[in-house]
């Protein structure tokens, strides 16, 4: 098989264009160190103290609901000390309707 030698314009405009195809390259990596410094930015001046304050409002919640049913479980037990008999009544008339509920 004979090979025939490129013309030597055709090997310019093939150097023209791996030198254009590099700086594109080279561009288009500027561009994501770029992009992924700006989003770096954002995450530690809006993302993550937004996430600090959700977290914070949801551990309030979370103690406000603990300390609402500590308050109510304290005021039951102090009826059941102060009214054992009502307080045994209500509990078997909760346990009837529940059989009847379960019962179907």
């Amino acid at each position: 098989m004979r090979h025939y030698p490129i013309p030597t314009e055709d090997k310019m405009d093939t150097n023209r264009y791996a030198a254009e195809g590099a700086r594109l390259a080279d561009d288009a990596q500027a561009e994501l160190q770029a992009l992924r410094a700006k989003v770096e930015q954002l995450m530690s001046e809006r993302v993550t103290p937004a996430i600090a304050r959700v977290a914070g409002q949801a551990e309030d919640a979370a103690q406000y609901a603990n300390d609402a049913v500590r308050d109510q479980a304290e005021r039951l037990s102090s009826t059941v000390r102060e009214q054992p008999l009502t307080a045994l009544g209500a509990a078997a008339l909760a346990g009837f309707v529940l059989a009847l509920i379960f019962k179907r």
